[in-house]
């Protein structure tokens, strides 16, 4: 995927400039506007990471049309603005190489083999809640201990 935006543009502003406010990445909570000009933004540094890292074979062309792999991309890109724009001084050394180890950590689940190929395939159709399910998740909230319990209150 190719966009029009230069990651270079999303690095830190010269010294002495007004910080940015911190932006929300909760996808469900973002108008469509907004969405599409974050997805834009997310997409521009995904093209920046799988050049960078060389990770054409890990990060799939269409990566956006699977929601696990944004929300996880998402949190890479959001720890990646913290770490190399937006702390002036790091909480703690190595944050850096702390983000690196989380993005190989996250590889396997960036991975999405039925597309490796070249060409996308839809996720498996989610399965329906069983029948009972809502009921016996009210009735487990209805409990009032702090010890754990099974939702059917059935021992292990």
């Amino acid at each position: 995927m190719t966009t029009d935006l230069n990651p270079a543009d999303l690095w830190p502003a010269p010294p002495g400039a007004p910080q940015r406010e911190p932006q929300r990445w909760v996808w469900a909570a973002m108008d469509p506007d907004e969405r599409r000009i974050r997805m834009r933004e997310l997409a521009a540094w995904v093209d920046w990471l799988r050049t960078t890292f060389e990770l054409h074979n890990v990060i799939t062309h269409c990566w956006y049309r699977h929601q696990p792999v944004v929300e996880h991309l998402t949190a890479l890109y959001t720890g990646w603005t913290r770490t190399y724009t937006g702390e002036t001084e790091p909480v703690r050394e190595l944050v850096e190489a702390d983000w690196i180890h989380t993005l190989y950590a996250f590889m396997p689940r960036l991975q999405l083999p039925s597309c490796a190929a070249g060409t996308h395939h839809d996720p498996p159709p989610r399965t329906p809640h069983p029948a009972g399910a809502d009921a016996d998740f009210a009735l487990y909230l209805r409990s009032a201990t702090t010890a754990p319990t099974t939702p059917s209150g059935k021992p292990l």
